[in-house]
């Protein structure tokens, strides 16, 4: 049923219109005419930077559980001016942007399966829809959404790598932080002994404090470094962040106190201050093998002829931000390949198998349900 002529179309559409985060609002009008098309009412859920998509469309089946289907409107950069080819039954970037399947994939898997359900009259239940905005800065669109106008208690989130069939099952914990290492500022020619300097004390902290992979489930990383004035100044400030994320909250609490406390350590002893500040991004996940709504999705893909595959994953998505709101969510891959590089591509199949998806998962959830 799904027509993969279409739904080619609409995907390279979506591709075509640059929407880094915060800049969602040309891919923002195209979504709200598509989907006043088919039936939804739409409604622009603004917040400081940005705005979320929160749609709906009553179903035939009265007594059935609404659904919410969700996927984020921006992309990481570069994308302006994006290159693109399709070949060999392979979309793929061919410039120096990304693809931007991360997450264009998604919607346009969700616009056409829901284009099956109007032009077919496929008895379905309340389809609720959310397209969010500046995932990739932070699932910023999720953490300002109105979840009072959400009823939905089970969701499907598409913003997952590889070939379709993939279901995350688990998700970690996220803490950023920021250390900013405050030392002595002296003239370096004349007198340097009497400077204290930052960025030597930060070259130490970050030899010495965990890294990487801390275990097959924690993982530590300072990503940015700024600091210094001029070649010729001991320099007096340097700002480190990083981060920690774990799905064991004792183990990531433990990696994160050895972090903050060493590098403690080794300011006293080199004499500079240093000040430490957290920020919980977003809740850990997992989901038992035996919860209804994955048994559920894993009977979706068989029918769809698609081994499932439970995945444990080290990134975070809108589906964490949706747990922590008591909605049990499922994050689904999409197709996407090479994500955040100019390497990306998606298969035409998996674009094809991903709406075929979505279009059981409703179908099925509505007559199940009712």
């Amino acid at each position: 049923m799904i027509n993969k002529k279409r739904i080619i179309k609409t995907f390279t559409d979506l591709i075509n219109i640059n929407s880094p985060s915060f800049a969602e609002g040309e891919i923002g009008e195209f979504l709200t005419v598509r989907l006043r098309k088919l039936g939804f009412r739409v409604a622009r859920q603004k917040y400081d930077r940005s705005f979320n998509l929160i749609a709906s469309k009553k179903g035939s089946l009265k007594n059935a559980k609404p659904m919410l289907l969700s996927a984020h409107m921006d992309t990481i950069e570069p994308t302006k001016g994006i290159r693109y080819s399709v070949k060999d039954g392979v979309i793929r970037s061919v410039g120096g942007t990304v693809l931007g399947a991360d997450d264009k994939s998604a919607i346009a898997q969700i616009l056409e399966a829901m284009t099956v359900i109007r032009e077919r009259d496929l008895p379905h239940g309340d389809i609720e829809i959310a397209f969010s905005s500046a995932e990739e800065t932070g699932l910023c669109g999720a953490k300002n959404l109105d979840f009072s106008k959400i009823r939905s208690r089970y969701a499907l989130v598409l913003d997952s790598g590889g070939p379709v069939g993939k279901i995350v099952v688990a998700a970690p914990t996220h803490v950023t932080y920021e250390m900013r290492i405050t030392g002595r500022p002296a003239h370096a020619g004349i007198e340097p002994e009497k400077g204290i300097s930052a960025i030597r004390a930060a070259a130490e902290i970050i030899s010495s404090v965990p890294d990487g992979r801390i275990d097959n489930r924690t993982t530590a990383n300072i990503g940015i470094i700024s600091g210094g004035t001029a070649t010729n100044v001991v320099p007096k400030e340097v700002l480190l962040k990083g981060e920690v994320r774990g799905h064991n909250d004792s183990v990531l609490r433990s990696t994160k106190n050895r972090i903050f406390g060493t590098a403690r350590s080794v300011a006293k002893k080199l004499k500079a201050k240093i000040d430490i500040a957290e920020k919980q991004e977003y809740l850990s996940f997992r989901i038992r093998e035996k919860e209804p709504f994955l048994l559920y999705m894993d009977l979706v893909f068989e029918k769809c002829g698609i081994d499932p595959e439970h995945v444990v994953t080290g990134g975070g998505s809108d589906a964490n931000i949706f747990h922590q709101h008591g909605i049990m969510t499922l994050n689904l891959s999409t197709g996407m390949q090479n994500v955040h590089s100019h390497e990306e591509f998606i298969r035409i199949e998996d674009l094809y198998n991903g709406s075929s998806i979505v279009l059981q998962a409703i179908a099925d959830f509505g007559l199940q349900s009712s």
